[in-house]
């Protein structure tokens, strides 16, 4: 039986990816600094995003997760803000017009900081230094101080998250959202893209879609869902102490909420049954993440959801799948198996980024626009042979022009990847390699959707 959950409950387990900070008197002070800091979301946004995300699981609505793969000190600026919910508010418009569903928007944003480490220690030229694990735990620069691992880099991350939000909340709520403006640089990105005779098809329809409802009085101005949108956040849970710092009681409902995002999620090298990410996540009431990587098998994927969704909550759970393009056609047909015959309710998305990423012949670490695509397309294909509904994508993406992955419409190549290679961490897609996978997957949505009306038809005959 599960020991009784508190915020610190998880301090009695194992926990793995956690940095060890030298000055644990800084830590302790950090904590409590940030316990007094006000919420950077509202439980109520949680619980609306947990519908949203029930509907997903029941087939009525997609989702689309999308930002940077770890956000930075450094080049935090509201340009970089601006054009990552700008590419997310056009993917998104391509894929409620694709699948005729809404589509549910929530931003690998506002707190994305900490990243896990394959190794605990990097060794260049001889020298040993703690490995980089994002901007909320130490410095890139491969210098001793810098990787030091500091606690009040915490209160940074946290002024940071709070500014991005304020600025997300503008965005979503003051008129940059509204539906004429976001087709608009779509018809922008068709017009310039080498591909655009591709999906040039698809935008004329949301063209006609667009001026139709302006004929008819239904724009920005009369209608208020016209021109703005609701707008998530959300990170990996991984800095255990931040997140405990922020999870509080919500004077509602008298649960426990992690205020620092409105989804959590649990990484594929965190997930441990024992572990302490997941006796910490069990506790919160936000929705929260499950990544599945190869190794994960049926039996452990069902106790994983019993414990963080004992009650079989719908909007709870979501499955982020990510195999790698050659392994998820082999490896997810057996689990989705288990969770129908097990009756689990989960929304089910694709993590294409993490399975295929590749080291190029120039030393850069990057992902193939190809592989990446292969294995939306596996996924999509797997959830039609066995029924069920393949409900949402997650993307590292930025809407700057990058060189980080390769491949797509640009024609990125590893000669070239060195141009523009501005990621911290891992390869990211720029803007305009994430809005043509936002056309290709449309493209399978629609039909997806016309087999489907074409299968009701023939029932009802």
């Amino acid at each position: 039986m599960a020991q009784r959950w508190t915020p610190e409950s998880w301090r009695s387990l194992p926990a793995q990816q956690l940095p060890t900070y030298a000055d644990t008197a800084a830590l302790g002070q950090v904590e409590r600094t940030l316990k007094r800091f006000p919420p950077l979301v509202f439980a109520g946004e949680s619980r609306s995003l947990k519908a949203h995300l029930a509907r997903v699981a029941n087939g009525e609505a997609f989702l689309l997760q999308g930002g940077d793969c770890a956000e930075s000190f450094a080049e935090f600026h509201p340009d970089k803000i601006r054009d990552t919910f700008r590419v997310l508010l056009q993917m998104a418009v391509v894929l409620t017009f694709g699948g005729s569903l809404p589509v549910v928007k929530v931003g690998r944003m506002a707190g994305q900081f900490a990243k896990p480490r394959s190794a605990d220690m990097e060794t260049i030229d001889g020298v040993s230094l703690p490995s980089y694990r994002g901007d909320i735990v130490n410095g890139f620069e491969f210098e001793a101080e810098q990787r030091r691992p500091q606690p009040d880099r915490m209160v940074q991350a946290y002024n940071q998250a709070a500014a991005t939000l304020n600025l997300l909340r503008a965005f979503a709520q003051g008129g940059y959202a509204d539906l004429q403006k976001v087709h608009s640089w779509n018809l922008g990105f068709v017009a310039r893209s080498p591909q655009g005779e591709r999906y040039e098809d698809m935008a004329n329809r949301i063209d006609e879609a667009v001026q139709f409802m302006a004929a008819c009085g239904v724009t920005g101005k009369t209608v208020t869902a016209m021109r703005e949108t609701e707008f998530f956040t959300a990170h990996e849970a991984l800095l255990l102490p931040f997140e405990e710092a922020l999870t509080r009681v919500d004077s509602t409902s008298g649960d426990w909420y992690d205020v620092s995002a409105h989804f959590l999620w649990i990484g594929d090298r965190t997930r441990q049954l024992d572990g302490a990410h997941v006796e910490f996540a069990r506790g919160i009431k936000n929705p929260v993440g499950l990544k599945c990587g190869p190794s994960l098998d049926g039996d452990d994927l069902i106790r994983l959801i019993d414990r963080l969704n004992p009650e079989n909550e719908a909007g709870r759970m979501t499955l982020i799948i990510r195999m790698g393009s050659d392994k998820v056609a082999d490896l997810l047909p057996p689990l989705v198996r288990r969770v129908q015959a097990e009756g689990r309710t989960v929304a089910w998305a694709c993590d294409p980024m993490h399975g295929n990423t590749v080291k190029s012949s120039s030393g850069f670490k990057t992902r193939p626009f190809e592989r990446i695509l292969a294995e939306v397309q596996g996924f999509f294909e797997v959830h039609r042979a066995e029924g069920t509904y393949p409900g949402g994508v997650h993307f590292e993406l930025t809407g700057e022009d990058v060189t980080e992955c390769t491949g797509g419409a640009q024609a990125i190549s590893e000669h070239t990847l060195s141009q523009r290679y501005h990621t911290a961490c891992d390869p990211r897609l720029n803007a305009a390699q994430a809005l043509e996978l936002a056309f290709l997957i449309a493209e399978n949505l629609r039909a997806a959707r016309v087999s489907r009306a074409a299968e009701r038809r023939a029932a009802a005959e």
